[in-house]
C-alpha cells in the first residue's frame, strides 16, 4: 500500500458546500450589488458573533486591516512595538501607517515577546502602542497581562489574528481580548475568502472610521460624493464574503479538528522528547501552525529534516518565520535594540510546522508522527 501525501494546505470545503457557495455567488452575480452589499454585511455580523465583538469590518486583506487601524490610532512618527518573528505585513502595515517600528524578541517557549520585552522597548522608546502577533494560532500565556500594560500606559494594543480564527483563552475569542483585531482571509489559512480581511472591536469609533478609510473616505450609508477622510480602496468583494459565510459556518469544526491533529501529533513528539509551542492553556487553538523545535544537536540540518520528511510523503508547511524581520534586507534601516534580537535569530531558523490541516485525516496522522521519527536519537550528534 503506498503512503499517503501529506500536504500543508487543504481547501475546506465540501461537495454541498461547493454547491451552497455557487448559489450565492449566483445571487451576487444576478444581482449586479458586486461590493459592500447584503452578503458583506451578513458575512460582517456573523463574524462579529463569532468573535464576541460589537463590530467587524470587512477588508481587502489583512495587511489592509493592519494599516487601517494603525492610520486610525494616529500613529505616524510615533513608535510601536511589533514582533520580529512575523510575517512582512505586520511590520510594513507600521511603516506604511507612518509609525517607526521596535522590533521585539521572542521566547524559546512560545515563539512570541513577552510582557518584560514590551515594558522594556516602552521604558526606552516610549511606546504609542503595540502591535501583538498570535504566531501559528497561539494567544501567548501572558497576553492578559501584556493588554492590561498597555492600558495602564495609555498604549494601544492591537491584536494581528492572521494566524488565530477560532482561537480561544479563558478571556475570549482571538481579535476580541484588545482595542482591535485584524484577521487575514488569505488562501492558506484556517478560513478562507481567497483575499480578504476583517477589523474586529468594541470601539464604535473606530468601527465607523475604517468603515470610511476601506471606501475613499466616505462615511455614512449612503456615501454620497464627499470625501470627508483620506481612505483608500480597500473594500471586501460581495463574492468573497459568500464564500466567507460558508466558510465561517464550520469554523469551530475546522479549528477543533485542526487541535485534535495537532494534540495526536504532540503525544509523538513528546515520547521522542522534542519541544514545541505549547497551546494547552488555551480553550480552543486553531491550529494555524503546529510550532516544532527542532534539536540543537541532531545530525541533520533544518532543511536536512525536512528533505527527509519529504521523501516519507509529508511536506512540512511554512515555518512562522524562518528569517525575522529584522534581518529580511527591506527592513535593514530600522535599528534593533541594545543586545539584540539574539532568541529569534538562533531559533526562527531551527523549527518546523508538520503539516496539519482541517482536512488531515487518521492516514496523514500516521504518516506523519512515522516522519517524525526522523528525530530519534541515533540521528542525533553525539548519541
Amino acid at each position: 500500500m503506498t503512503a499517503p501525501t501529506v500536504k500543508p494546505f487543504y481547501f475546506d470545503l465540501s461537495p454541498d458546500e461547493r454547491d451552497e457557495t455557487l448559489r450565492l455567488i449566483r445571487e451576487v452575480l444576478e444581482s449586479g450589488n458586486l461590493v459592500l452589499g447584503p452578503k458583506v454585511e451578513a458575512f460582517e455580523a456573523e463574524f462579529a458573533r463569532t468573535i464576541g465583538v460589537r463590530h467587524a469590518i470587512g477588508v481587502s486583506s489583512g495587511t489592509a486591516a493592519l494599516e487601517m487601524i494603525l492610520r486610525i490610532k494616529g500613529v505616524e512618527g510615533a513608535a510601536v512595538a511589533v514582533p520580529t518573528n512575523t510575517n512582512f505585513a505586520t511590520v510594513a502595515a507600521v511603516l506604511h501607517a507612518g509609525g517607526r517600528p521596535v522590533f521585539l524578541d521572542m521566547s524559546r517557549d512560545t515563539f512570541m515577546p513577552s510582557l518584560s520585552m514590551l515594558a522594556e522597548a516602552h521604558e526606552r522608546e516610549g511606546l504609542a502602542g503595540a502591535v501583538w502577533v498570535h504566531i501559528g494560532g497561539l494567544i501567548s500565556p501572558d497576553f492578559a497581562e501584556c493588554v492590561s500594560f498597555c492600558r495602564e500606559h495609555g498604549l494601544f494594543m492591537i491584536e494581528d489574528a492572521a494566524h488565530a480564527h477560532g482561537s480561544r483563552v479563558s478571556g475570549g475569542a482571538a481579535g476580541s481580548l484588545a482595542d482591535a483585531g485584524a484577521f487575514s482571509f488569505f488562501a492558506t489559512k484556517v478560513m478562507t475568502t481567497l483575499e480578504g480581511g476583517m477589523i474586529t472591536t468594541d470601539d464604535d469609533e473606530l468601527a465607523s472610521l475604517a468603515r470610511s478609510f476601506r471606501n475613499q473616505g466616505k462615511r455614512g450609508a449612503a456615501f454620497g460624493n464627499d470625501h470627508l477622510d483620506l481612505g483608500n480602496s480597500c473594500r471586501l468583494t460581495e463574492m468573497a464574503a459568500a464564500v466567507g459565510l460558508v466558510q465561517l459556518r464550520k469554523l469551530d469544526a475546522m479549528a477543533l479538528h485542526r487541535q485534535r491533529a495537532c494534540e495526536y501529533v504532540c503525544k509523538r513528539l513528546e515520547a521522542l522528547d522534542i519541544g514545541w509551542c505549547r497551546f494547552d492553556h488555551m480553550e480552543r487553538f486553531s491550529g494555524y501552525k503546529l510550532i516544532v523545535r527542532t534539536p540543537e544537536d541532531h545530525a541533520l540540518s533544518v532543511s536536512g529534516i525536512k528533505d527527509a520528511m519529504r521523501e516519507r510523503g509529508v511536506h512540512p508547511g511554512g515555518g512562522v518565520y524562518d528569517k525575522p524581520c529584522h534581518l529580511q534586507p527591506v527592513f535593514a534601516h530600522l535599528e534593533s535594540p541594545p543586545g539584540g534580537l539574539l532568541v529569534a535569530e538562533k531559533w526562527c531558523p531551527r523549527h518546523i510546522c508538520p503539516p496539519v490541516t482541517s482536512g488531515t485525516t487518521p492516514e496523514d496522522l500516521n504518516a506523519i508522527t512515522d516522519a517524525l521519527d526522523v528525530f530519534l536519537p541515533s540521528g542525533r550528534v553525539g548519541r
